[in-house]
């Protein structure tokens, strides 16, 4: 079955299940807690993802470890759904998806700000107001420092991208220097 296909239905049914719970918010940030984990830990990715290393028990502990051991029923289930059904590999991915997907049934929106330093409140309020007038969803945001963006900004919302960086606005000037010398020889 195409990849996608099973990574988009896995996340749905999860979506599902979580209403009927009443779980959602809980698996939500367990979810976020494990795509760090997986995106930082190759080796636990790799470990996860092995049909020959660990058994199926063990591979669910591992998971249950990496979230301190506390998870959720609903967690739980999904976790060794995945595991015994041998798509553990696409693990990341359902839960990557399973994030996305229940914050736009909860009217919310992950949004990623890149900028040079820490925002004040005022700034992050102008953000807030700024995504939620354009996407009418309540901004979910991470802020990540980055000093190289020299000022400015760099707003992901998922599917969109909005860079207002001076590193940027630096790039494109160098291009067309490149592009305009390239004339002159």
């Amino acid at each position: 079955m195409n990849r996608s296909l099973v990574i988009t239905r896995y996340a749905t049914a999860l979506v599902k299940y979580v209403q009927e719970t009443g779980e959602g918010d809980v698996v939500c940030r367990e979810a976020e807690s494990l795509v760090k984990t997986l995106d930082k830990s190759p080796e636990f990715a790799k470990a996860l993802a092995s049909q020959d290393i660990l058994a199926d028990d063990e591979k669910h502990r591992l998971v249950q470890g990496a979230l301190d051991g506390k998870m959720s029923d609903s967690m739980s289930r999904f976790a060794m759904l995945v595991i015994r059904g041998r798509r553990a590999d696409l693990f990341r991915d359902m839960l990557r998806n399973f994030i996305t997907r229940y914050n736009r049934s909860a009217g919310r929106r992950k949004v990623v700000l890149t900028i040079t330093r820490e925002p004040s409140k005022e700034i992050m309020q102008r953000f807030h107001d700024l995504v939620k007038s354009k996407t009418g969803d309540e901004p979910v945001f991470e802020v990540i420092v980055d000093p190289s963006l020299v000022g400015g900004f760099v707003l992901d919302l998922e599917d969109t991208l909005l860079d207002a960086s001076v590193k940027r606005q630096l790039d494109i000037i160098k291009e067309q220097f490149v592009i305009r010398n390239r004339r002159l020889v």
